[in-house]
């Protein structure tokens, strides 16, 4: 690139006491040559949040604070996004971990790419024994589906990507996150950049460590807040509904029709009723028992055989009864 663009990573925090000092950290060592700033959107915390940002930014003339009274992701990212002139932006969540040439590899792939946005693999790295069975399913096409940013693949163009670096020209274009959007922001967000002519850009070379929900509750919900959100993004956008958001609803409706079935039949002496109602969770349990047993990562297959339960059945409840509240 013959001049190098100014880039501003932005984040939207709450309650991340724990993690911020180390997450900007991280920003701090990044080896891209240009001119960066971080921009941190703080929300009304329980914790000592603020009073960390405040000596991050204290210590570091490019660390910038904005406040963030909603605590609500997009309009933290949008207070964010306004107060940098950046020509790139780079969002980064309080808790991620990203390596040094995050943002040269983000920057470099926008000019290559001519993508309007790029992002990379949201890398799923568990501590505990749970959060290792909770990575795995997050990295397994069973588990989450085929999309890149979950289980890799190779570069090009993709529906969204995890986080993201964008052009700054894209994001006015669009008009900046939704708000109304609690959750699925960034789905909803690449999907304004597409229909308006822009191009989504997956690669391999940017990853960005995520720590799982540490227990079954914290995943449980979740979830079910995906899957809520999710419908949401159908019922604005029809034309995004597919087969793989369909599967965990599909299942969920199918083996609760076929329990029922079943206990009927139970109940009315019709042992055939009752086998064919059990037929649908028969053969979900071999599907989770199949991928439990080749997952990888260190995972407990024990542990897996009640992640991918969780994971499913949450985000199909969600999706079929779940409705979303701005």
């Amino acid at each position: 690139m013959s001049s190098l663009p100014s880039v501003a990573i932005v984040m939207a925090i709450l309650n991340e006491e724990k993690h911020i000092a180390q997450a900007v950290d991280r920003l701090l060592q990044q080896d891209y040559p240009g001119q960066i700033s971080i921009v941190i959107a703080v929300g009304p915390s329980r914790d000592r949040t603020s009073a960390v940002v405040d000596q991050l930014v204290a210590q570091h003339p490019s660390v910038l604070r904005v406040e963030n009274p909603s605590g609500r992701t997009p309009a933290g990212l949008n207070a964010a996004i306004a107060a940098t002139p950046a020509e790139v932006i780079v969002r980064v969540d309080g808790h991620a971990l990203v390596p040094k040439d995050y943002v040269r590899q983000g920057v470099e792939t926008l000019h290559r790419s001519g993508a309007d946005n790029v992002g990379g693999i949201m890398d799923a790295e568990g501590v505990t024994p749970f959060q290792r069975a909770v990575a795995a399913a997050m990295t397994s096409k069973f588990g989450v589906g085929g999309a890149a940013f979950h289980v890799g693949g190779s570069e090009g163009v993709a529906l969204t990507v995890y986080l993201g670096c964008f052009r700054r020209s894209a994001l006015d274009r669009v008009g900046g996150y939704d708000e109304s959007m609690i959750r699925a922001q960034d789905w909803e967000m690449n999907y304004r950049i597409r229909a308006t002519g822009g191009q989504v850009w997956f690669t391999p070379h940017m990853r960005v460590k995520y720590r799982p929900r540490p227990t079954p509750t914290d995943l449980a919900q979740q979830y079910f807040g995906y899957g809520t959100w999710r419908r949401e993004v159908a019922r604005r956008y029809p034309d995004t509904v597919s087969v793989r958001y369909l599967a965990a609803p599909a299942m969920v409706l199918t083996v609760t029709v076929g329990i029922l079935l079943a206990i009927v039949g139970l109940a009315l002496g019709i042992t055939w009723l009752s086998v064919l109602g059990l037929v649908p969770l028969v053969i979900y349990l071999l599907g989770v028992t199949y991928a439990s047993a080749i997952a990888g990562r260190g995972a407990s297959r024990l542990n897996l055989l009640r992640v991918f339960p969780i994971m499913h059945f949450s985000w199909g409840t969600g999706y079929l009864l779940g409705r979303a509240r701005s």
